[in-house]
């Protein structure tokens, strides 16, 4: 059944609400006035000045280093604890992953407080390493959450053919059962490094006053008003991020072909 125009008005109009705040901010970071409420004309001088910003490159750098580290090393663990929860039966199974999910209801406060109170125990000094421990702590639920979702629609019968193949457990997760979920691999990683990119509410309790990431300085700066060199780099990184995923995309219909 063909869609009718009732429907492709309703489908333009989410997409208008989802998307007309990115235009306005692009449109008006090439805006010359530096309030950014009126137009006066085309300019490329808060992209010259953003790049000569030493406290939002050295914010960008910070954030790009703590987020490609913790989603790296967070999909890694997640993968493992995922196929480990499928793969095996144990005393305790529907608790563990019924946490899972608690934890994704909980606070980002809550999550803040308590790491800071943890460190502060472990009189560990609050800075990159600390920073990196919460960040996967806090996308750990949400990528064994996507992998569990992958896993469970995964036919159970293809790895009892492989070990009547031969196939041991190395063999049987890098041949058969990482290749299948791969692409949910990948979108764990993009949606862990999208959380700790946008995290500012950990990072104030646990990241410390000498590592300080993007959204640290960004809501810093933007308290006594939205300056135009910030519009300009949510310009860079949303562009950045659509051609992350263009690229994924790409990537995965060649993989399925």
């Amino acid at each position: 059944m063909k869609t009718s125009k009732l429907q492709w008005s309703y489908i333009f109009l989410v997409y208008v609400f989802l998307y007309l705040p990115l235009i306005i901010l692009i449109i008006f970071s090439f805006n010359e006035a530096p309030t950014g409420a009126v137009w006066k004309g085309f300019s490329l001088k808060w992209y010259d000045k953003l790049f000569h910003s030493s406290t939002l490159i050295t914010g960008l750098i910070n954030s790009l280093l703590i987020g490609i580290s913790s989603a790296t090393l967070v999909t890694i663990i997640g993968t493992l604890s995922a196929v480990t929860l499928f793969r095996f039966k144990f005393f305790g199974k529907n608790f563990i992953i019924s946490l899972l999910y608690i934890l994704i209801m909980s606070p980002e406060i809550i999550m803040g407080i308590s790491l800071l109170l943890l460190f502060k125990f472990l009189s560990l000094s609050l800075g990159f390493q600390t920073l990196l421990i919460t960040h996967i702590t806090l996308c750990l639920p949400f990528v064994m959450a996507v992998l569990f979702t992958r896993l469970s629609n995964f036919d159970i019968h293809i790895i009892e053919a492989a070990k009547d193949l031969g196939a041991n457990e190395l063999q049987t997760f890098f041949h058969i059962i990482l290749p299948s979920i791969f692409p949910a691999v990948v979108a764990a990683w993009i949606l862990s490094f999208t959380i700790s990119m946008d995290d500012s509410i950990c990072a104030f309790f646990t990241s410390g006053p000498r590592f300080e990431i993007l959204p640290q300085k960004i809501y810093a700066m933007v308290r006594t008003g939205v300056k135009p060199e910030v519009n300009a780099l949510s310009t860079i990184i949303f562009g950045v991020s659509m051609l992350i995923v263009i690229v994924t995309q790409i990537m995965l219909k060649e993989r399925k072909r």
